[in-house]
């Protein structure tokens, strides 16, 4: 696909943003619409913004931008399937302990699977960075209890 933009370093980029935004405990920067939660990461040509809504229960939007251009996109929802066996802060936790160990491995996208403590984490995908879907989840005792939902790949204007 012709872009016109330089796409080279793009996976390696969107690993490194993710690891170091809300999983590294970087915190926001205000807010680019109301009542949402913006954390962004720049370095060089490549700049990065993750943008939700809620907490428990949410919704947002990754956006990468090489030059100014926004090349790469990937929407997401998650939620709380059983509150009496996870709420947000555990499963922010799991989501620490797991995520990490994928990004580790230099990439973000599915066929991964962590234990931590009594759950654990699930990740499949369909498609590469270019062009993809997939679910993650938090099982305890054989049973979701946390799910995010997600699609992205690259936007060419």
């Amino acid at each position: 696909m012709e872009t016109g933009v330089n796409l080279d370093g793009l996976l390696p980029f969107i690993v490194e943003a993710k690891a170091a935004a809300y999983i590294g405990g970087k915190p926001g920067e205000g807010s680019c619409r109301p009542g949402s939660r913006d954390i962004p990461y720049r370095r060089g040509a490549w700049s990065y913004l993750d943008s939700y809504f809620g907490g428990t229960d949410f919704l947002g939007q990754e956006v990468v931008w090489r030059d100014g251009a926004p090349v790469w996109a990937m929407n997401y929802y998650g939620r709380v399937l059983d509150g009496a066996a996870i709420d947000g802060s555990r499963a922010a936790n799991v989501l620490r302990a797991a995520l990490p160990r994928m990004y580790a491995e230099g990439r973000f996208l599915g066929g991964f699977a962590h234990d931590a403590g009594p759950y654990r984490y699930l990740d499949a995908s369909d498609g590469d960075h270019t062009s993809f879907t997939g679910v993650e989840q938090i099982m305890f005792e054989n049973r979701a209890v946390y799910r995010l939902d997600y699609h992205g790949g690259l936007v060419v204007a």
